[in-house]
């Protein structure tokens, strides 16, 4: 896993705060009105159900009250930075708590409820700086709610791509900080400035290694949209069919990100 080199770009609490409970909300919503049938209609991420998916939703949301609850630890050894990266080796065990969580859990709208009602009252009470003993590794509340905004973003995705006109809403700031937060872990992935990568409107890094770009129109380039950008980092799109498609642009030699996609397992 590649050191993170620059501090990570700062976020706002209180907005990440309020745009978690947002697109929670608006996930829970969608899924109170899909059928026993849609429930069972397989998704893209493997064997797993639409059920099993919307379970997992909650079980990743429910983990910032479940955290909270449990003794601190003495001091925070995961950035945001590092986080995409740590995910890797826990994705097939997350695989299998995931379908164990839906099992036990078989109402869904009461899994929704309990797990919206818990988090807002932890996160009344519960400051920013208060440690988390997460599965990835320890980290401050603050830095794991903006990974949670990576979670419901990407499996809200998910969701829509498996049931024909779910279409849940994204709320922007959520959008936009999972968009940045990937955005930056591919600079750490490949530390430099030679390639411009623009995610409009809501990121612009600078990554790989090679001439610097000081003015003008950068000579490498990639730009596309905040949807496919998750969709190529967390390995739902591939980069040479995105470029196929004409889901992203770019253009210059250093241009060709094929090679550090994805970002997460």
């Amino acid at each position: 896993m590649p050191p993170a080199k620059k501090r990570p770009r700062t976020y706002d609490p209180a907005k990440t705060r309020k745009a978690v409970l947002a697109q929670f909300g608006n996930v829970r919503d969608a899924v109170r009105t899909l059928t026993p049938e849609q429930l069972t209609d397989p998704t893209r991420l493997g064997d797993w159900t639409v059920r099993e998916l919307a379970a997992h939703i909650a079980m990743a949301v429910e983990s910032v009250s479940r955290t909270i609850d449990l003794e601190p630890p003495a001091k925070a050894e995961l950035s945001l930075f590092d986080w995409p990266f740590a995910t890797a080796a826990l994705a097939a065990a997350g695989a299998d708590l995931g379908r164990d969580f839906a099992r036990e859990h078989p109402d869904l709208d009461a899994l929704y409820a309990r797990t919206e009602q818990r988090l807002t009252e932890r996160l009344a009470a519960t400051p920013g700086e208060r440690l988390l003993a997460t599965r990835p590794g320890f980290m401050t509340l603050a830095d794991y709610l903006v990974t949670r905004t990576v979670e419901l973003a990407v499996h809200t995705d998910d969701l829509n791509a498996a049931v024909p006109g779910l279409d849940i809403p994204y709320d922007r700031q959520a959008l936009a900080a999972c968009t940045r937060l990937l955005a930056d872990a591919l600079a750490v992935r490949a530390p430099g400035a030679a390639t411009e990568v623009r995610i409009p409107p809501y990121a612009v890094v600078q990554c790989v290694e090679g001439p610097r770009h000081t003015r003008g129109t950068p000579p490498n380039v990639v730009e596309t949209d905040p949807l496919t950008w998750l969709r190529l980092a967390t390995g739902r799109l591939d980069w040479a069919f995105a470029l196929d498609e004409a889901k992203v642009s770019a253009s210059g030699e250093r241009a060709d990100l094929g090679g550090l996609l994805p970002l997460m397992g």
